[in-house]
């Protein structure tokens, strides 16, 4: 039996759907009625993967829709899908053409199937994504303060005021969102176990990456971009990098890591290590932030709080 593949592409007002390799094409509402026809033709189809852009949130009800009813859907980055086009020739670019890209990407590519986060995952992701926005807004505003005079003076800060008791606010609900559950208050004490971990990666981490603890650590090194990538042809050997991944987590990963290096003993003489070899300081931080990203991994996995190895006891 051939093997069904399926690309949706979703826009504000249309879902327009393309099964592979038939080309069958069907366009629906981006609405409830819609989307529920929508299931209907998909699982008449029994796709083998069904792929869908990454579009800022506007793809999370058919998404949701369809993990809910156990079909096999996996969210995409739009730029490895628009590469893909490029590289078979479709430099054309209608919701048509688009949900047929993603139909071939699907049954070319094969992309992971990966759990798609719960709906607590996704409130505590939504909380986490206004924290470093309002934090954005207030050094922005704290910048704009040191320039301004007269009445606009009096205005930024009224709203620095209103920013900071905002950040509070989102503080406390984070908080309570890690509290009602059982499963994430435990995983939130084995994060912050770890010296360099604060509130603020724990929480980036559950609500982010639901992967950490299921993986391998070349995997999750991966998955955040802190894995290092060849650069080699012939007898060239190029300057290996990272690239790609969750830059949001990656982030917050590297200020822990600053943290790390002074207050926990095993990453601080991880990175004097790699100093003393003549590792250049980024080099080295990366490679710190990788180290420190696969020690978290496996606590989740173990289920078992940090302890202070023998040898970095004085």
């Amino acid at each position: 039996m051939t093997s069904v593949f399926i690309g949706i592409d979703i826009s504000k007002e249309r879902l327009d759907l393309v099964l592979r390799p038939s080309e069958e094409y069907v366009a629906f509402e981006n609405n409830g009625r819609g989307i529920r026809k929508l299931l209907q033709t998909v699982r008449q189809a029994r796709p083998q993967s069904i792929v869908v852009e990454a579009t800022g949130g506007l793809e999370t009800p058919v998404v949701l829709a369809l993990a809910t009813a156990n079909l096999p859907v996996v969210v995409v980055n739009p730029r490895q899908v628009r590469d893909f086009a490029k590289a078979t020739g479709r430099l054309a670019k209608t919701d048509r053409i688009d949900a047929s890209v993603l139909a071939h990407f699907a049954d070319a590519v094969r992309p992971e199937i990966r759990p798609i986060r719960t709906e607590e995952q996704r409130a505590l992701a939504d909380l986490v994504t206004r924290r470093r926005q309002i934090i954005e807004m207030l050094v922005r505003e704290k910048n704009r303060l040191s320039t301004s005079t007269g009445p606009v003076r009096t205005d930024v800060r009224l709203h620095i005021r209103w920013l900071e008791k905002r950040l509070s606010r989102i503080d406390e609900e984070l908080e309570e969102e890690i509290r009602k559950s059982d499963v994430w208050r435990e995983k939130d004490d084995l994060l912050q176990s770890v010296p360099g971990v604060g509130r603020t990666l724990a929480i980036t981490l559950l609500a982010n990456l639901p992967e950490l603890g299921d993986l391998d650590r070349k995997q999750v090194a991966a998955l955040v971009g802190v894995a290092p990538i060849n650069r080699d042809s012939g007898r060239m050997r190029g300057t290996r990098g990272t690239w790609g991944g969750r830059s949001y987590i990656r982030t917050v990963l590297y200020m822990a890591t600053i943290s790390a290096i002074r207050c926990n003993a095993t990453i601080r003489a991880f990175w004097r290590r790699l100093k003393d070899a003549g590792k250049a300081g980024r080099v080295a931080l990366v490679a710190c932030m990788r180290k420190l990203l696969t020690i978290l991994n496996a606590i989740l996995r173990s289920g078992e709080t940090w302890l202070i190895p023998k040898q970095s006891v004085t």
